[in-house]
């Protein structure tokens, strides 16, 4: 169920980007649902690894970098996906910047926020624990 949420989600982020970006656009909803799932996978996968292989660059950038590492990922989308296309490096990064808030606004809107929770650990509320 969680899976069938994200992907929803996804692709409203890739619905708002179509009409707010020049250069992101899909040509028929099977394209759309395509590129909104191989996106959610590469997002699951890739660039998990991506991050660990730019580290020290996220790092020196105090993590604007991974701005970078989006836009690369959806522009291999637009270049795999026939239908869906992605013109170019600066509508793929304001593309993935609308889908990425897209995405937070409506996870929030859920009940979502993020996935990380900080709970206490012990029952004096002393002691405190990141839960990811």
């Amino acid at each position: 169920m969680r899976f069938l949420q994200r992907w929803l989600v996804l692709t409203l982020g890739i619905l708002v980007a179509n009409h707010l970006v020049r250069g992101v656009a899909y040509r028929s909803v099977g394209a759309l649902l395509v590129a909104s799932l191989l996106l959610g996978f590469c997002n699951a996968f890739v660039r998990p690894i991506l991050v660990l292989l730019t580290f020290p660059i996220l790092l020196i950038t105090f993590g604007l970098f991974y701005f970078v590492i989006n836009a690369g990922l959806l522009w291999a989308v637009g270049s795999l996906v026939r239908g869906f296309e992605v013109n170019g490096f600066w509508a793929a990064f304001w593309g993935g910047l609308v889908i990425s808030l897209v995405g937070w606004i409506v996870n929030r809107l859920l009940g979502h926020p993020s996935d990380v929770q900080i709970r206490t650990a012990r029952s004096d509320g002393k002691s405190r624990v990141i839960d990811v």
